[in-house]
């Protein structure tokens, strides 16, 4: 309900249902059963996490903030995963799980590069388990990989796929996951337009993350040609629905784009995180005026102190007083 905070208020509950809200004695007075006074308590809808990563809740101040580029945070994040066992992230995800619902987050979409692990987790918020899938070095394995990972979040009451990025998923990646997401009705995300490296990458076929990339063994051509939300948008199908994480980094010709198509997806903004990397400016209210919606959440714990949505809640309101 919409208003302001209801001094002295009641709620009425039935069947583990809130059935009836309002002032004390309105609430007695339509309803009948035990009365139990909770004390001085602010009672609020459970918040929502729109993105996160709880397999990196044991990385918590492990990483320091990138002194010179994203790409390197990513060698960094890279080099401290390779320590970690099953174990490890087994204990982090329900470390992860206590953690947020502690903060009164009720809902979640978790992305996993481990769907295999959800068995042997334990969700305490309802969850959306997002598979997330990189074939930088072996975009011929795409149909493989994306088969596995339906195979594995049979297991999740709720899942989805995400192709990580542009710059870590190859054109067949993201487009069998279109295919397989439509037949199965499961959502999609991906991050989007993150960095400063990411767009120097798809803009100008330079930069550190072209050169890590390439490094790596990378296909590179399609670099040097479009900006990432462009080349994003030549992949996908403008009717599927999308989350979309970060899109920070934007031209002018990216804000022609979203006017003209009115592409089918959802925003994600992660205050703090976007804070710890020092990205450019979080370009919210030309999105909004363009009538997407934007959701906030946490990202992981290698950028971000804590799972609590009332900081990212506090950051963003700090940073858009508006």
């Amino acid at each position: 309900m919409d208003g302001p905070p209801i001094e002295d208020g009641a709620i009425a509950v039935s069947n583990d249902r809130i059935v009836d809200v309002g002032a004390l004695e309105e609430v007695r007075a339509r309803n009948t059963g035990e009365m139990i006074d909770v004390g001085e308590y602010a009672l609020l809808p459970g918040l929502v996490n729109a993105h996160c990563h709880l397999e990196y809740t044991c990385l918590r101040r492990r990483i320091p903030p990138p002194t010179s580029s994203f790409t390197d945070w990513i060698r960094s994040i890279n080099a401290a995963k390779a320590e970690l066992s099953s174990a490890d992230y087994i204990a982090s995800i329900n470390a992860g799980f206590f953690e947020a619902k502690r903060f009164g987050t009720v809902a979640m979409a978790n992305l996993t590069a481990f769907p295999e692990l959800i068995p042997q987790v334990q969700a305490l918020i309802r969850t959306t388990w997002l598979a997330e899938l990189i074939d930088a070095r072996d975009p011929a394995g795409a149909d493989d990989m994306v088969n596995r990972a339906v195979d594995l979040l049979r297991e999740a009451e709720q899942s989805g796929l995400s192709p990580h990025a542009p710059f870590t998923a190859s054109k067949q990646l993201y487009r069998r996951c279109l295919d397989v997401a439509s037949a199965n009705g499961m959502r999609l995300t991906t991050h989007l337009a993150e960095s400063r490296d990411e767009m120097s990458m798809f803009q100008d076929g330079a930069g550190p993350l072209y050169d890590f990339l390439q490094g790596i063994g990378r296909d590179m051509s399609d670099c040097g040609q479009q900006t990432p939300l462009a080349h994003f948008l030549s992949m996908i199908d403008p009717g599927q629905p999308w989350l979309v994480a970060h899109l920070n980094e934007l031209s002018e010709t990216d804000f022609h784009l979203l006017e003209q198509t009115r592409r089918n997806f959802d925003i994600v903004h992660c205050p703090r995180s976007h804070q710890f990397f020092g990205h450019a400016p979080f370009p919210f209210a030309r999105l909004r005026a363009l009538g997407f919606n934007i959701s906030l959440g946490t990202d992981s714990l290698a950028s971000n102190e804590d799972l609590s949505m009332f900081a990212e809640m506090r950051q963003f309101q700090k940073t858009f007083p508006e």
